[in-house]
């Protein structure tokens, strides 16, 4: 085999334009619209159902004040939905592999959620960096733990949605070349196995799905700390 089972999350390029560009423009055209009218037809229903009450359970433990992050988080959740799933197509790129596309979307909201309640609530916030009731002698050692487990999480957040998709994308292509070559050999072990990748294939739409609503639940948890 000639080809390396990680070429596929390479960026590819095409006339010198890199087409992971194009991947992250897409999402936002095959949304449908809503319309200005009474009645919408049933995709454009099932979608404003699915958004209303994705935002209800995510926006349930929040106060008010968080509630401006709604659209998005929202946006952000679709976003990363549709670049998950379209990454399962034959011969598709998923910008979601890349650690450097998770870690861009990942730290700036971080941060941002941190500097919010550094501005409305610094104590609060910087006494999370403390717990209540800590010995004296501890206290330096403890303020360095908490300030790199801060540190960690948006590196958590990265790290957590490119392993997850690109093990399954992985296991994906490492199960259909086994059953490829168990064909012309064995081929109801071929079965078997093409029987196997229909079922990881179920299994990453769901993992698709859970990761990109993981990675906006703890952008929630977040900010629920520092609103």
């Amino acid at each position: 085999m000639t080809l390396s089972f990680f070429d596929q999350f390479m960026s590819p390029v095409f006339l010198g334009i890199p087409l992971i560009a194009i991947a992250l423009i897409l999402p936002c055209i095959i949304f449908p619209t809503p319309t200005t009218r009474w009645l919408n037809n049933r995709l454009i229903a099932v979608q404003s159902w699915f958004i209303n009450q994705f935002t209800s359970q995510l926006f349930l433990p929040l106060n008010p004040g968080a509630h401006k992050w709604a659209v998005m988080f929202m946006s952000l959740m679709l976003f990363l939905i549709s670049l998950n799933m379209l990454g399962l197509l034959p011969y598709t790129f998923t910008p979601t592999t890349q650690l450097s596309l998770n870690m861009g979307l990942a730290v700036p909201l971080w941060l941002a959620t941190v500097i919010i309640g550094m501005r409305n609530q610094p104590t609060i916030t910087l006494g999370h960096f403390l717990p209540e009731g800590a010995p004296t002698l501890l206290i330096p050692v403890l303020i360095i733990i908490e300030t790199i487990s801060h540190l960690i999480r948006p590196l958590a957040l990265g790290v957590r949605l490119t392993a997850n998709l690109t093990a399954g994308h992985l296991l994906i292509q490492l199960i259909a070349t086994a059953a490829f070559v168990l064909l012309p050999l064995m081929p109801t072990v071929a079965l078997l196995t093409a029987a196997l990748l229909f079922l990881l294939t179920l299994l990453e739409v769901a993992v698709a799905m859970i990761q990109a609503y993981v990675f906006v639940l703890l952008l929630s948890l977040y900010l629920q700390e520092n609103v």
